[in-house]
């Protein structure tokens, strides 16, 4: 009966039992159960991503108006497997002029900065990889990990479409980790700590009622950090074939594309994680095995938006999306920050023990209220902004006063 409640934890369990019955002292045993944990999330990743590969194939193709993947067993379910024996089976090529060292290592870590991203996120209340007081922290630092995988690879692969790609890097995605901050900050304003764990447990209300604004912007962020529609312009194809991948085949291309799929379901188990009360859910504390179903559930419907703007949106000019941040994401996750904090700091001097819903009311009409002032000064802004010409648009060119006919000059 206790597998079916709780299988993970019941696995744990006798696999500890096992190892000390062989005779090995704790250290080592708590040492071979970190190993197999690190095995276990690493493994599942690199699978899921075969699995999503599919789905994101198959929504697209919906989206789009297209049939999608269909001959390769039933509904193409194999046609990533057929993908994956292409690339394993293709040449390792590796151009001259390139920096070796960090060219190679570029893949590997994009990869790795993703993998890492789970070690932190609970899904059930007896399965999560690691507990640490800085979760949220955490999952900053090993964010950025991405960021300087496809900085690295477009610097090192001497070629100038991929160094394009490299500098639209620094331009966009950096930029965009400003407001994700703030959006993380205020989560942890509300969450009163910076652990993962904590941040599920203080979610009686889902943070994503409590800070809307909170919410949209990290989406928003996180849309931009994972380079997809409408913010690829670090591998558009149009202007610079793939960007930073350009000089990659092979294998090593295969990685990037894992990164990149991965990250975009990681993604959803973020945003489940910090607004959507993460694995909580009717009957997930009694039972952990439905806490992973709530958990998959919530982190698929992101998976699903996310999707849906990739595939429905154009790509943005680089002035729209830089203007954007600075002008617009910033000035409202600063504001954001120190209204939430402000008010939060002000109820619970009034109540230390005010209703969760009712904090959360306060804090959501906060929301509303800083959304509309933020649209109204945007709104004043561009009314009595002049109107620019287009860049590269014709000038108007005067011409020369008309000579009146001789019957003109008579009347």
């Amino acid at each position: 009966m206790a597998f079916f409640v709780d299988p993970i934890g019941f696995i744990i369990f006798w696999l500890r039992g096992l190892l000390s019955g062989w005779g090995l002292a704790p250290g080592v045993v708590e040492f071979i159960m970190d190993a197999l944990g690190v095995i276990a999330i690493g493994s599942f990743g690199l699978g899921f991503t075969i699995f999503l590969i599919w789905v994101e194939r198959k929504i697209s193709a919906r989206i789009q108006g297209r049939i999608g993947p269909n001959r390769v067993g039933p509904y193409g379910l194999l046609q990533t497997f057929a993908d994956i024996i292409k690339i394993f089976t293709k040449e390792h090529i590796t151009p001259r002029g390139v920096d070796v060292a960090v060219y190679n290592l570029a893949p590997v870590l994009s990869v790795m900065a993703v993998l890492l991203l789970w070690a932190v996120i609970p899904l059930a209340s007896t399965v999560v990889g690691t507990e640490i007081n800085v979760g949220v922290l955490y999952i900053v630092a090993v964010g950025s990990l991405g960021t300087l995988a496809i900085l690295i690879a477009g610097w090192s692969s001497n070629n100038k479409f991929a160094l394009l790609g490299a500098f639209r890097t620094v331009a966009q995605m950096i930029s965009y980790e400003v407001p994700m901050v703030l959006s993380l900050l205020t989560v942890t304003l509300l969450a009163r700590s910076m652990s993962v764990t904590q941040v599920v447990a203080a979610q009686d209300v889902w943070f994503i009622l409590v800070s809307p604004l909170a919410f949209l912007i990290f989406l928003v962020s996180s849309q931009a950090e994972m380079g997809r529609a409408p913010f690829d312009l670090m591998e558009a194809e149009s202007e610079l074939v793939a960007g930073y991948q350009t000089e990659y085949s092979g294998l090593k291309f295969g990685m990037f594309f894992v990164g990149e799929f991965l990250h975009s379901f990681t993604v959803g188990a973020l945003v489940t994680t910090l607004f959507l009360g993460g694995w909580r859910g009717p009957g997930a504390e009694q039972y952990p095995i439905l806490g992973i179903f709530w958990f998959f559930l919530k982190s698929f419907v992101i998976y699903f938006i996310t999707l849906w703007l990739r595939f429905s949106l154009p790509r943005l000019r680089i002035d729209h999306i830089l203007d954007y941040n600075w002008k617009y994401l910033v000035p409202l996750g600063l504001m954001l920050v120190v209204l939430t904090a402000v008010l939060d700091k002000w109820l619970f001097m009034v109540n230390p023990a005010i209703n969760p819903w009712l904090r959360a009311l306060a804090q959501l009409a906060m929301n509303a209220g800083l959304f509309l002032f933020a649209n109204f000064l945007v709104e004043t802004r561009n009314r009595r902004k002049p109107l620019r010409q287009p860049v590269g648009a014709p000038r108007p060119v005067a011409r020369p006063p008309e000579k009146a006919s001789i019957t003109e000059k008579a009347a």
